[in-house]
């Protein structure tokens, strides 16, 4: 082993959730017990989808000790970096736990588990200067593992969302007092009704492209577009215009829900991700832009609103019908909110008939969206309240760079994402009446976010 600060030792149940997640440990050492392999060897000939994991670990593993000797493959192989900012390359190494001999108070060698354990504890005893991590997703191991003795038992969170909004990036910028006070040196340019403003970027150190800018005084309202060197492009929205913006007869009630409604409707943001607690206008604010960017804009030839579909309570059984009649009742939130914008019609019924074809709101399920080239269409996607990241991967990918990379000319399509869990987005909208403590987040280059 290479003098590094950490080395970790994998269980198979972390390979199996995440194949190559012995790339994920930057310039740490990493060990896999030969205990492991077997345990993999095992699983790879089942008819199961686990089965598919193990065997894309096998060959993961594979191609990186290919080329390596027996005693390079002890030692430790060297990982390739993943990002510019790693120092040194990370190692890989198989360690043969099956040589271990049972010592007294150690734990029996009859479980595979227990190989595991006492794989770390050598390792741990033979790098006593070193942090040995054991990392499973067992929480049984974990505990086995600490009354064995090892110091550091850790579950797999490389994949894990941040689960507390304060540590998100904020998507706006509130200055205190007003907004021009603070500003000392600007340039500014004019093109047709937009205006610019170069500022220094010291005065938003942190800013990115999307960002929107506010102030206490509700004097000005802005969004960074663009960043070079020391200067930040800044295009003015004008407060009141922002709280003037309107979709299919919906204007926001406070500035939150503005700079949440131009970006709903801005063609140069691929993805827009809205959470917040109930009532707060998610879906109201996502429909309302969604059948004026297809209705009236034209923009796009359907609106496709998926979500998954978790038990709350007991099973209802079986649903009749075809793909949409069986999704409706797991949808209802959109239905609801065609309902309020179309109560004033003297036929609300009528009404919504004629949008729901007008606009070709379809109704799918997330577990069919794998594997399809959605079209200049805009998707709406409600993640479950259980909902891993993997369960969001095909919609977002289904409406990402994968689609685009088949055609020569770029599909328009935005996906929307509506939750109440404040994890799956950084933008997070409040009511009116509430503190307001909005995060907002685009993703503009969602090439790179998928």
């Amino acid at each position: 082993m290479t003098e590094q600060s950490t080395i970790y030792v994998l269980d198979t149940n972390i390979l199996l959730h995440e194949p190559f997640a012995f790339l994920s440990f930057q310039e740490h050492d990493v060990v896999i017990p030969m205990t492991v392999l077997e345990e993999l060897d095992n699983i790879k000939d089942r008819k199961k989808d686990v089965s598919r994991d193990a065997r894309v670990a096998i060959r993961a593993l594979e191609d990186t000790l290919v080329d390596a000797t027996p005693e390079e493959v002890m030692a430790g192989v060297e990982l390739a970096n993943k990002s510019e900012t790693q120092i040194k390359p990370g190692r890989l190494s198989i360690f043969n736990d099956f040589k271990l001999q049972q010592k007294a108070g150690s734990l029996s060698d009859n479980e595979n588990d227990n190989r595991i354990i006492n794989t770390a504890l050598y390792i741990q005893e033979m790098n006593p200067k070193k942090r040995v991590v054991l990392v499973t997703k067992d929480i049984n191991m974990r505990l086995k593992g600490k009354g064995a003795g090892l110091a550091y038992v850790e579950d797999y969170r490389t994949d894990q969302l941040v689960d507390d909004i304060k540590f998100l990036t904020s998507g706006y910028h509130k200055f205190e007092g007003d907004f021009w006070e603070q500003v000392s040196n600007c340039q500014s340019e004019t093109d047709g009704r937009y205006t610019q403003h170069f500022i220094d970027k010291n005065l938003i150190p942190a800013a990115f492209i999307n960002e929107y800018l506010i102030d206490e005084n509700k004097t000005f309202a802005g969004k960074v577009v663009g960043i070079e060197g020391d200067t930040v492009a800044v295009q003015d929205l004008g407060y009141e215009r922002l709280m003037g913006r309107q979709a299919w007869g919906i204007h926001p009630k406070n500035i939150y829900q503005g700079m949440a409604l131009d970006a709903l409707l801005d063609p140069n943001i691929d993805l827009v991700i809205l959470t917040g607690p109930a009532g707060c206008g998610k879906t109201l604010l996502a429909l309302a832009s969604a059948l004026e960017l297809t209705v009236e804009m034209g923009q796009y030839d359907k609106v496709i609103v998926t979500r998954s579909t978790p038990e709350i309570a007991e099973s209802i059984g079986f649903l009749p019908g075809t793909e949409e009649e069986k999704m409706a009742p797991w949808l209802a939130a959109i239905t609801d909110s065609l309902e309020v914008l179309h109560k004033q019609d003297e036929s609300m019924a009528g009404s919504m008939n004629y949008i729901m074809e007008k606009a070709n709101i379809q109704f799918k399920s997330i577990n069919f969206m794998r594997g399809r080239s959605i079209q200049n269409a805009l998707v709406i996607y409600y993640p479950g309240t259980k909902n891993s990241l993997n369960c969001s991967h095909p919609c977002v990918f289904a409406a990402s760079s994968v689609v685009n990379k088949k055609f020569e000319q770029k599909p328009k399509i935005r996906p929307y994402y509506v939750s109440e869990k404040r994890e799956y987005s950084p933008i997070n909208l409040v009511r009116e009446s509430e503190n307001p403590t909005l995060s907002m987040n685009f993703l503009t280059q969602l090439d790179k976010a998928a």
